[in-house]
Parts: C-alpha cells; sequence; structure tokens
C-alpha cells in the first residue's frame, strides 16, 4: 500500500466510498486470514479524520478478501453516531469519544438496544495550517487560538493585527470542520474551553479537503483538522506550532505519542456494534483485520500509530469483544 492509495481514498468525504473486501473461513480468525468464502457488506460512517484510516483498512483488507462491500461515509462524528445507535451502521468512525450525557449518544444506542465497544485505533496531532504563503504565523499560543475562535470573536476579531500586534493589519479568513464534526468538539473544549463554544462566522466544512483548498488559496487563512490531511498536503500548507504553555512545540508523530503537543493530541476511535460483530461473519472478520494489523494500516494511511501501551489496551479491549 503506498501513499497515493490513501490519498485516493481521502478524497471523498461526504459520499460512501464502496471497497471490495472479504474474509474467509469458519471462524473470526480464519474469517481474517482470508482463507473462506464470506460475503456481505459492512457499513462504516462517521468521523472524516478516520475516514482515510478506515478505508486504507479496507483497501489492505480487500487485497486477500474480495467478496464483503465495505462503505466509509463521512458524516462527521455526531452525524455517524446519530446512525450507529439508530442501527443503520456496523462501525462508527469517531474522532472523540462517544458523548454519555443525558439525550447524547450513549443514551440514544441504550435506548435502541445498540451495545458497542470502542476501540482506539490510533492517535491524531489535531493540527492548526496556513498557507505557504503566509509569512507572519510560525508559533500560536492557546491564549491566540481562543482569541481567534472564541464566540466573542465574532464579528468583533476581524484583522489579524488584533491576535498578535506584531501580525498585519489584513483581513483574517478562517476554515474550519462543521458543527457535526468530533474534530470541531474537541478544538473548541481544548481552546475555548467548552464544547461547541466557538465563532460561527468562518468558512465551515466536513470536507477536510475544502478546508484544504480554502486555506491554501490565501496569505491570510487559518484553518484546522486532522493531521493525516495535513501531511497530505505539506506542498501546499504549514503546520503552525502550537504553545501549549511549555514553548512551541510542532505537530509530528514524536510529539504526539510523547505528549508534548498539546492540547491538540488525541486519540482516534471505531466503535464496533457487539451485535453486528456477533452475528455478522464480514464485520468481525474485517474488526478482528483492523486490530491485528493496526500498524500496517496506520503506516499506509499516514496516521500516527499506537504506543505499545495503547496497543495492549486495544488487544484487551478486542478480547472483550470477541467474549
Amino acid at each position: 500500500m503506498n501513499r497515493h492509495i490513501a490519498r485516493t481514498l481521502a478524497v471523498s468525504a461526504a459520499a460512501a466510498l464502496t471497497l471490495s473486501l472479504a474474509a474467509c473461513g469458519g471462524g473470526n480468525e480464519k474469517a481474517a486470514d482470508g482463507k473462506g468464502g464470506i460475503a456481505g457488506e459492512v457499513v462504516t460512517d462517521g468521523s472524516s479524520t478516520v475516514q482515510p484510516l478506515t478505508a486504507a483498512a479496507g483497501e489492505l483488507f480487500a487485497e486477500e478478501n474480495p467478496d464483503v462491500n465495505v462503505s466509509v461515509a463521512t458524516s462527521g462524528t455526531g452525524g455517524g453516531f446519530e446512525k450507529f445507535c439508530a442501527g443503520e451502521t456496523d462501525i462508527s468512525n469517531a474522532s472523540r469519544e462517544i458523548k454519555t450525557d443525558e439525550d447524547k449518544e450513549a443514551p440514544a444506542c441504550e435506548a435502541n438496544g445498540i451495545a458497542y465497544t470502542g476501540l482506539r485505533v490510533a492517535t491524531d496531532a489535531l493540527t492548526v495550517v496556513v498557507s505557504k504563503d503566509n509569512d507572519f504565523i510560525k508559533c500560536l499560543t492557546i491564549d491566540e487560538l481562543k482569541k481567534l475562535w472564541e464566540p466573542a470573536a465574532e464579528k468583533k476579531v476581524t484583522t489579524w493585527n488584533q491576535v498578535n500586534a506584531k501580525f498585519p493589519n489584513e483581513k483574517i479568513e478562517l476554515y474550519g470542520p462543521g458543527t457535526d464534526s468530533g474534530t470541531f468538539d474537541y478544538f473548541t473544549k481544548e481552546i475555548n474551553g467548552e464544547e461547541g463554544a466557538s465563532r460561527s462566522d468562518y468558512n465551515a466544512s466536513e470536507d477536510d479537503n475544502v478546508l484544504v483548498n480554502g486555506v491554501e488559496g490565501s496569505a491570510n487563512a487559518l484553518g484546522y483538522f486532522g493531521y493525516t490531511y495535513f501531511e497530505e498536503n505539506s506542498d501546499k500548507l504549514k503546520a503552525v506550532e502550537i504553545d501549549g504553555g511549555e514553548g512551541c512545540v510542532a505537530p509530528s508523530v514524536e510529539t504526539a505519542q510523547d505528549g508534548s503537543y498539546v492540547p491538540l493530541s488525541r486519540p482516534l476511535f471505531i466503535y464496533v456494534s457487539n451485535d453486528a460483530y456477533a452475528k455478522k461473519k464480514q464485520v468481525a472478520a474485517f474488526v478482528d483485520y483492523y486490530v491485528s494489523s493496526d500498524d500496517d494500516i496506520a503506516a499506509a494511511a499516514k496516521f500516527i500509530p499506537l504506543s505499545e501501551e495503547q496497543k495492549t489496551e486495544l488487544t484487551d479491549e478486542h478480547a472483550k469483544l470477541k467474549g
């Protein structure tokens, strides 16, 4: 699997992406090894950040398993959980944990009899980006990011010198994920102190490629999205270093894993329907493969792999799912 495949799979964020996969053999382990004849559907939806990872998992799995159709749609983490808890999908891709508050996602799953298992499959360094043509932003503090994105900034903080007096008196152009995105939820909580609290006068999209194109097109633009989309477009964009209180730190595999890239390193998940895993051999085979090949999948999709401790936790949670 090469980088071109991962990039190709990431392009379609608004529609379902259908991949050919097949599992194998009588039990889950044989099915994951590609020696049987399992066929059917595996339906996934959710985070556009996690989509390339699950799509890459499907592409790798398809090399030996051509008879199972896996769809990878991107309605955002929140939109994905809504479908998952309604029983419409087998797996929900998520860039945050499921919400457990009253009238939120977990209660909806419980009300509909959807039991699930959350599996952490990778790490992300949520990345703030500017155009290659931007020559005045190298690092931003949390306070500066908050000044840019907090609700109070709406229609008031409109030029860059309002954020930092050393910046030019140029109009600010902001790009970010929509409100159904787990990336939006995580960023607003960590930067603005409250999940969902954000100015609304920015260019919003659930399609990260739209955000890439928007930021690339203007020297005065800034946006944020998952690290993979930055890596895939590092020839067009610059990553902004973040000062979380201990100095400026750039997003990278190393800084996300060692915890120094704060507060924007975060876990990424797939949520698996326990019933789908137990009753659909193709779902079990795909999930088993996802877990057993997690390092290869992360490498193929240019994601930050799990640490050894996190891999142990993944194996333990998977064992519970298998029963």
